[in-house]
């Protein structure tokens, strides 16, 4: 019997994925929403963002995120499972194709399949940390 990546063990009508969602590109803080049972062939990127902001404002643990000037606005793919990741520990600085600026599309037009990591962010942050990419860690 063959072995089956993990990525293709679950059927994209019953994904897992997970949500990085960045609080703060500068010190590097965010924190994993992990998402199980998502139809990716269904769920749009827009309800993949309203999924994630409800996680925010209603789940345990997440008061830190509650602040108004987290505001996450934009998805921007992170890795797909058994893919190569970036080296900077807080998003992938490379292929802005990969933000996910489509709010209608299914996930699963995408390339998202199981294990998907997706990042979940401030699109006015980004830029900004793009232009200088310091981290209070590098100083």
């Amino acid at each position: 019997m063959a072995d089956i990546l993990s990525s293709q063990a679950r059927p994209q009508e019953d994904a897992t994925i997970t949500v990085r969602i960045i609080k703060s590109f500068k010190f590097r803080t965010e924190r994993s929403l992990v998402l199980h049972h998502l139809n990716l062939k269904t769920t749009t990127v827009a309800q993949l963002k309203e999924l994630a902001k409800s996680a925010i404002a209603t789940q345990p643990g997440w008061k830190p995120y509650r602040t108004v000037s987290l505001d996450p606005d934009t998805l921007k793919l992170y890795t797909k499972a058994h893919g190569s990741k970036t080296s900077n520990l807080i998003i992938n600085l490379d292929h802005d194709d990969w933000i996910l600026n489509d709010e209608e599309k299914p996930l699963s037009e995408l390339g998202f399949e199981n294990e998907t990591e997706v990042s979940f962010f401030n699109r006015e942050d980004y830029e900004a940390f793009k232009l200088n990419p310091e981290t209070s860690w590098d100083v």
